[in-house]
C-alpha cells in the first residue's frame, strides 16, 4: 500500500479557527494552495488552512494570489491560487500528475457534513464534459457532495509509488436537481484536471513540470540530515530557479542555522551556533571571539555533542569575501558541526577554498574515525567467536589494516580532485564493511 496520511491535504474554514468547513484544498508548495473558487466565495476571502492529516502543522491563514482569482464563468474553470500567510516548508507537497486516461481508479478525501475528520470516495475517470472531467463512482452513494469542493482526485497509490494529484473535484450534478446524489436517477462527480489548471496559471504550469522539483536531491540530502554520522561536510551546487533549488527551499528548516550569502551576519551565526554547543560556563565570549578569528582558540574545546548541529551556507559563492566565512565554518567544524555547503555555480568563489579547507580535511578526518571503528569491529568479532589465538593478535584486523595502508597513502596524493574521488571510494567501502558486521551480530 501506499501512504496513508499526506501533509499536502488540506481542510478549509471561510475565516479564521473557527470558521465554518467550506471544503477542501492541496498544497503544491510550501507558499501555495489550490481550491476552488466557489469555495473561498470572493477574491478578498481569508481563509483558514488545516492540516487536516498532520496534526503537527499548524494552521495558517491563506488569501487569493494576485492572479489566482479564476472563477468559472469569467474565462476561469472555479479555481483559486491561494498563498499561505506564513510558509510551511516542513509540510510535503502535492506530487502533480498532468497526464490522465479514461478508466483510471482515483480516490478524492473531502469534508461532507457529518464527516470533519474526512471522508474517501474512490471512482474511475470517465469521460469529459467541456474542460471538466467526469469521475463515474460505482454506486450513487459514491458520488462527491458539498465538503468535497477544490479536494485532490489522486492516483492509486502503490508499494514505492506514492499518489499523484491528477486534478481538483469542482462538483457533481444529478438529472433530477435533488440535494443528494442518492435521490437522483443519475449522479456524477466532476473534475478539473491539473493540465487545465496549469493552462490558466503560471504557477501551476511551473509546479506541475517534470523539472519542477528535484526527488533524487531531496532524498540524498534528506539521508544526510537524518544520519549524523554521514559525511560531516557536503558540497553541492544548486543553480537558481531550478528544481534543485525549490527541492533545497523545502529542507532548509531541516539545519539548525541557515547563513545566506552575501545577507547574512557572521557574528549572528557564531551567536546561534554557540546555542547549540557546550562550552565552559562563563566562556561564552571567549568562544564568541575566537569562531569570528579576533582571539586565540579557547582551552578546552568544548565535547563534540552526541547529533552535531547542521549549518547550511546557502550560496556560498554569493558571499562578497568568503574567506572570513570560511575560517568561521573552519573553526565550527572543530567544535563538531556539520556543514552543507550550496553553490549556485560550480567552481564559484570560494570553491577552492571551501573544498581545501573544510571539504577535503573533514573527510580525511572522518575516513579516519570509520577505521578506527573497522578495526574495532574485526577485533571485537575476531575475540567473540574465538579466532584469535596468542599468536594470531596481527591477522584479527587484516581487513582494516588494509583500508589504512590505502588511507595512508592518500596522504601523498598531490592533486586534490584524485585525492577527493579515491577518498570518497574510500569512505564507501569503510562504510560498507561497517555495515556488513553490524549485520552479522
Amino acid at each position: 500500500m501506499g501512504e496513508l496520511r499526506a501533509d499536502w491535504r488540506l481542510r478549509l474554514r471561510r475565516g479564521d479557527a473557527h470558521g465554518p468547513l467550506c471544503g477542501a484544498g492541496v498544497l503544491v508548495d510550501q507558499h501555495t494552495v489550490l481550491t476552488c473558487a466557489h469555495v473561498v466565495s470572493r477574491p478578498d476571502a481569508v481563509m483558514w488552512v488545516e492540516f487536516a492529516e498532520n496534526r503537527d502543522l499548524e494552521p495558517v491563514a491563506a488569501r487569493v494570489l494576485p492572479g489566482g482569482w479564476l472563477p468559472e464563468g469569467e474565462g476561469g474553470e472555479d479555481i483559486a491560487v491561494l498563498r499561505l500567510d506564513s510558509p510551511r516548508p516542513q509540510a510535503r507537497p502535492a506530487p502533480l500528475e498532468p497526464r490522465m486516461w479514461g478508466g483510471m481508479e482515483v480516490f478524492a478525501t473531502g469534508y461532507a457534513e457529518g464527516f470533519d475528520d474526512g471522508l474517501t470516495l474512490w471512482g474511475r475517470i470517465g469521460g469529459t464534459s467541456g474542460e471538466r472531467v467526469q469521475l463515474d463512482a460505482a454506486t450513487k452513494a459514491e458520488v462527491v457532495r458539498a465538503g468535497f469542493s477544490g479536494a485532490a482526485v489522486c492516483t492509486r497509490p502503490y508499494e514505492g509509488r506514492p499518489a499523484r494529484v491528477v486534478g481538483l473535484v469542482v462538483s457533481w450534478r444529478g438529472d433530477l436537481g435533488e440535494l443528494l446524489p442518492e435521490t437522483n436517477r443519475l449522479a456524477f462527480s466532476y473534475l478539473i484536471p491539473v493540465d487545465r489548471i496549469a493552462e490558466l496559471s503560471p504557477v501551476v504550469k511551473e509546479l506541475s513540470s517534470p523539472y519542477a522539483w528535484d526527488r533524487g536531491f531531496e532524498e540524498r540530502l534528506t539521508r544526510w540530515l537524518d544520519d549524523p554520522d554521514d559525511d560531516p561536510v557536503k558540497i553541492t551546487v544548486v543553480p537558481p530557479g531550478s528544481g534543485k533549488e525549490r527541492s533545497l527551499r523545502h529542507l532548509l528548516h531541516r539545519a539548525d542555522e541557515v547563513y545566506r550569502g552575501g545577507r547574512s551576519s557572521r557574528p549572528e551565526l557564531a551567536d546561534h551556533v554557540l546555542e547549540h554547543i557546550a562550552f565552559p560556563p562563563g566562556q561564552y565570549l571567549a568562544y564568541w571571539d575566537w569562531l569570528l578569528g579576533t582571539r586565540p582558540r579557547p582551552r578546552p574545546l568544548p565535547a563534540p555533542p552526541r547529533r552535531p548541529p547542521t549549518v547550511v551556507v546557502d550560496g556560498l559563492d554569493q558571499e562578497p569575501e568568503p574567506g572570513p566565512l570560511i575560517g568561521l565554518l573552519a573553526r565550527l567544524r572543530e567544535c563538531g558541526v556539520r556543514l552543507l555547503l550550496v553553490f549556485r555555480h560550480e567552481g564559484g568563489t570560494g570553491w577552492t577554498a571551501a573544498r581545501d579547507t573544510l571539504l577535503r580535511p573533514a573527510l580525511l578526518g572522518h575516513a579516519d574515525v570509520l577505521l578506527a571503528r573497522l578495526k574495532q569491529a574485526e577485533f571485537s568479532h575476531e575475540v567473540r567467536y574465538g579466532v584469535v589465538g596468542s599468536g594470531s593478535l596481527e591477522s584479527a584486523t587484516e581487513t582494516a589494516d588494509r583500508h589504512h595502508a590505502e588511507r595512508r597513502a592518500l596522504d601523498g596524493v598531490s592533486d586534490p580532485q584524485r585525492q577527493l574521488t579515491r577518498l570518497r571510494e574510500l569512505i564507501a567501502a569503510l562504510r560498507a564493511e561497517l555495515r556488513r558486521h553490524r549485520s552479522r551480530r
